[in-house]
């Protein structure tokens, strides 16, 4: 006597393997989403650093210019995209809007505030409640033996 029995073959995942793996993949993603939600904030201390960079080249190649001539027309100099740039009597840039524009800072993605002998850039994605931490200053020189202070915010913070 001949006994068969069918075998079905097992073709899927059982329901608690199933939920086994969701747990594991929440709790990778609990552990991996703190690192990327912080990347706003350094996305905006890099591009900080960029303007840092960007102002510092600028003021130095316009004390170049004025190295070789201390006294410019009207006491500023014309820069690419027809920008005036106002120098001081230091032989570096005054603090102004014109010396942001030079350095290819725009309007559309940063706050520029000329605050007399303070030049202070924010990026546009800053909340207000950040401006005060998360900012470049552009301090004009003091004397003509000292160049001008870039800087970034004291206790950086942009999130």
């Amino acid at each position: 006597m001949k006994i068969s029995f069918n075998k079905k073959a097992q073709s899927g995942f059982t329901l608690i393997e199933l939920i086994v793996v969701i747990v594991i993949l929440g709790i990778l993603a609990a552990t991996a989403l703190p690192k990327f939600s912080g990347l706003n904030g350094d996305a905006r201390i890099a591009s900080l650093n960029a303007v840092k960079g960007s102002l510092a080249s600028t003021s130095a190649m316009l004390h170049g210019r004025a190295l070789i001539n201390p006294n410019p027309q009207n006491g500023v100099f014309q820069v690419e995209g027809g920008i005036n740039v106002p120098m001081g009597t230091t032989g570096y840039a005054n603090a102004s809007t014109e010396l942001a524009a030079a350095a290819g800072l725009s309007t559309d993605d940063y706050t520029v505030a000329d605050e007399g002998t303070v030049l202070k850039i924010t990026p546009k994605s800053v909340p207000s409640a950040l401006a005060t931490t998360c900012h470049v200053t552009y301090t004009e020189a003091a004397s003509a033996n000292a160049a001008p202070v870039i800087a970034l915010a004291n206790n950086l913070k942009c999130e």
